[in-house]
């Protein structure tokens, strides 16, 4: 159990990384037009929101536990990350992605949501190395 956190972070950051610059550049690269990939990435978006949305707040619940499993110092220290990430991700579903499927100024749109995807894989990673750094101390 006490090792949750780091595997939750894990989980969280290594799914955007697989998601993001793998699987999307795929399906760009092999499916038969952009719309098709495009349609295809975006519901691999939502359900990327839905994991860093429950990642982060199983994170937090852990955080904030009467018997925490994390240092307060090292969970105050990513808690602003953790938060940051996960409003990034709904930002991205509730707020940019239906402009980019409603192809409402397609540059702006796309090109916000991919910074602030890039942002939230940078939280996730910088609480993966905090909790990590944590058990190293111990």
């Amino acid at each position: 159990m006490r090792h949750l956190p780091i595997w939750l972070s894990a989980l969280w950051w290594g799914s955007l990384t697989t998601l993001g610059f793998l699987v999307v550049p795929m399906l760009f690269a092999n499916l038969a037009t952009p719309a098709m990939a495009g349609n295809m990435a975006a519901k691999l978006f939502s359900a990327q929101t839905y994991i860093s949305s429950v990642c982060g707040l199983l994170i937090l619940l852990i955080f904030g536990s009467k018997r925490p499993l994390v240092r307060k110092k090292t969970a105050q220290g990513a808690t602003l990350f953790v938060v940051g990430g996960m409003l990034l991700a709904l930002l991205v579903e509730f707020g940019v992605a239906p402009r980019i499927v409603a192809r409402e100024n397609l540059a702006l749109w796309h090109g916000l949501g991919s910074a602030m995807y890039v942002v939230q894989w940078l939280c996730a990673a910088a609480v993966f190395w905090k909790l990590i750094q944590a058990t190293q101390t111990d």
